[in-house]
């Protein structure tokens, strides 16, 4: 079982690449709230950073600092080795590529003109081609002609992504770009953009609220609560080595059982996990992840107190269940349990549950971790 430490570990972007976006010590506040407080971050050339976190943690004032959108008031910004904070240097000056929730494209442009708008030191004949080329990449290229008006939101998005990028931009600024895509398409969509970008080989910084597109597209992770960074890391660091129950809670729902620690161990009603790093008679929280029980029909109840199915529903990938588990010293729990595929036993059925201790988390008993307490 992993046992949690409890400090931030960002480590470094294994890339030997440049640099393109650097921020050290950011502050920034509006009025008598504070947005957010310290913030060190970089973004490498080629790389996908991800700010991720509920609403209102901070990560749009990040990229609105980043796109000059908003004056810098306290810390360091570079992009591409160039301070940008003082004096303030404006958006259209700052080499960086712009997609937000909204294409806003020229509803009196058509596709082809959106794209090499911003293209104008350019000969005609290279913003053409440069335009088609990246229209092309996003499978636009026989809208060229069209106008906004005529393309569905998806497709709209890619063009807006398309002039974003035409500029050859050495930095991506992107803020919840696909958010206003039903789901189907936004997975495509991000799948392309993601495919462009480490094409096109640009730095990107993506603000998400959602965990599972943060850990599709980031090559790291900045997980961010009340203008904090919690935790930095690689999707399997944030979900594998969460530093703070926040982190577990962020990614999935997870089982939730309380205990003291006796001999390094708590006992569960699924069995004992190790606390080495509690003091002994401690209070301990013990977090575990739908995945991490791992259920065993049997032919025939045990002449022991055994644990037993509640409810089973199919989710299509998989399936979930609802258990009554007993612990062989009476303990009692309701869990939930993710197992892949079909597997839906009857209600009552008697099961034997084991535990994937890679996914069982051990924090003290008073450490705060509600999804939305950020």
């Amino acid at each position: 079982m992993h046992q949690a430490p409890f400090q931030n570990a960002a480590e470094p972007f294994a890339s030997e690449a440049p640099i393109v976006l650097s921020m050290q010590d950011i502050h920034h506040a509006y009025g008598r709230h504070t947005a957010v407080a310290g913030i060190n971050l970089t973004v490498r050339q080629g790389e996908v950073v991800c700010l991720l976190g509920p609403s209102g943690c901070g990560k749009t004032t990040l990229l609105r600092i980043v796109a000059g959108l908003e004056v810098l008031q306290r810390g360091h910004v570079e992009i591409n080795g160039r301070p940008l904070g003082q004096p303030h240097v404006p958006p259209e000056h700052r080499n960086v590529g712009l997609a937000f929730q909204e294409s806003a494209l020229f509803p009196h442009l058509s596709v082809l003109e959106n794209v090499t708008f911003g293209l104008a030191s350019l000969p005609a004949r290279q913003r053409r081609a440069r335009a088609m080329e990246l229209l092309a990449l996003l499978g636009m290229e026989d809208y060229a002609g069209s106008y906004p008006h005529t393309l569905s939101g998806g497709q709209q998005q890619r063009v807006a992504l398309a002039r974003a990028l035409a500029p050859e931009p050495g930095l991506m600024l992107l803020d919840e770009p696909f958010s206003s895509l039903d789901a189907r398409l936004r997975d495509r969509i991000r799948d392309d953009t993601l495919h462009v970008l480490k094409k096109l080989g640009a730095g990107a910084l993506l603000v998400t609220h959602d965990p599972e597109e943060a850990m599709f597209m980031a090559d790291r992770i900045a997980l961010m609560r009340e203008g904090h960074v919690v935790q930095m890391g690689t999707p399997r660091e944030l979900y594998c080595e969460p530093v703070d129950p926040f982190v577990v809670t962020f990614f999935d729902t997870v089982n939730e059982l309380t205990g003291e620690v006796r001999g390094g161990r708590v006992a569960t009603p699924v069995g004992e996990v190790a606390a080495p790093a509690l003091a002994e008679g401690e209070r301990a929280r013990v977090m575990i992840r739908p995945e991490a029980l791992r259920v065993e029909a049997l032919a025939k109840p045990p002449t022991t107190t055994h644990s037993h199915v509640i409810m089973a529903k199919l989710l299509g990938r998989a399936s979930l269940l609802h258990i009554c588990a007993h612990g062989a010293d009476g303990q009692e729990a309701h869990l939930h349990a993710r197992v892949p595929g079909v597997f839906l036993p009857e209600e009552g059925q008697p099961v034997a549950i084991s535990l994937d201790a890679s996914q069982v988390f051990v924090f003290p008993a008073g450490t705060r971790a509600a999804h939305g307490e950020a």
